[in-house]
């Protein structure tokens, strides 16, 4: 980002965080024992999407917890059960699916109850950890299997599903520990952010088989963490969620930087956004480490999910 002009700051504000009621601090896990060992992790938000009524429905990673925030900021556990999950989108069937670390890709019912496996394995082969997930306008799914990869292991995949032949191919294999993701506008090409690569490769998209001329589309600088969420707005601006820095950057559609949005929090784990509001243009954001859901006015509406908030698509 060096052969740019800086951009423009903008400072988020605090929507609302979770109540001491749902902090779980004395509570532990497979996943605080190996990602936070030694701390006290009483909550780890991600995965933000609304449903039709704008309720704010968030993963909690470490205590296999679903949550829902009312727009007026009132919080209920909607399921607990014995997983990490992470990424979520609503999905064809009007469930919760989640991309989830140890289990695959799951669904959840919004009023409750546990999450049932939809994509558990791929040729009988188990996945890394899979972490992130997106669906195009025709309906396919697509997700991230992140795993531990990293530089040290550029293994990481990226699949996409289509819900009714139930067909899986693998996009790519060498991904540098592949995160969040979105389409472009025209759904001609997928970004991917890959967290351990600090950056957001742009893959060509075709009807059939793996990407080709894959390339970065932007590099990030800095951070102990990485490129973590992804959303687009109706203009093309791509948002990026920088999980060591605090903020989220947005580009054009070009790969150049146009805002950073900065938490006014002490934490500077922003891992994931979504749009909403009653005009789509209030982005809310994920900071994990403090338990805190920001937001901020933008001036360009987000672009409409498949399903879910504001669905282009209902009948």
């Amino acid at each position: 980002m060096s052969l740019y002009l800086p951009p423009e700051t903008r400072w988020c504000e605090v929507f609302s965080e979770v109540p001491e009621s749902l902090r779980l601090h004395e509570a532990r896990s497979g996943w605080i024992d190996a990602n936070k060992p030694g701390q006290s992790v009483p909550s780890f938000l991600e995965g933000p999407v609304f449903d039709s009524a704008h309720n704010l429905y968030l993963t909690d990673i470490p205590h296999g917890r679903i949550l829902r925030v009312t727009p007026s900021g009132e919080w209920s556990m909607v399921s607990r059960y014995d997983g990490w999950p992470n990424g979520m989108k609503f999905g064809p069937d009007g469930r919760l699916w989640i991309a989830e670390y140890r289990h695959g890709i799951l669904a959840l019912d919004p009023a409750g109850g546990q999450p049932e496996p939809v994509i558990t394995h791929v040729g009988s082969e188990s996945f890394k950890g899979v972490n992130d997930l997106f669906f195009d306008s025709r309906g396919r799914l697509y997700f991230t299997d992140q795993g531990q990869t990293g530089l040290q292991d550029p293994t990481g995949r990226v699949y996409r599903a289509d819900i009714e032949t139930g067909r899986l191919e693998c996009l790519l294999s060498n991904g540098i520990s592949p995160n969040g993701l979105v389409c472009d506008l025209e759904e001609t090409a997928l970004f991917v952010a890959m967290t351990r690569g600090n950056g957001v490769w742009r893959l060509p998209l075709k009807d059939d088989g793996p990407a080709g001329k894959v390339g970065m589309f932007v590099q990030l600088a800095g951070g102990i963490s990485g490129a973590d969420g992804l959303a687009l707005d109706e203009a093309g601006n791509l948002y990026v969620c920088d999980a060591g820095n605090g903020c989220v950057w947005v580009f054009d559609r070009y790969g150049e930087p146009l805002w950073r949005l900065r938490t006014p929090t002490q934490g500077r784990t922003v891992t994931n956004l979504a749009f909403g509001g009653k005009n789509r243009k209030t982005l809310f954001m994920t900071e994990s480490a403090t338990g805190t859901v920001l937001n901020v006015e933008m001036e360009v509406a987000g672009k409409p999910l498949r399903f879910g908030l504001d669905d282009p698509f209902e009948s």
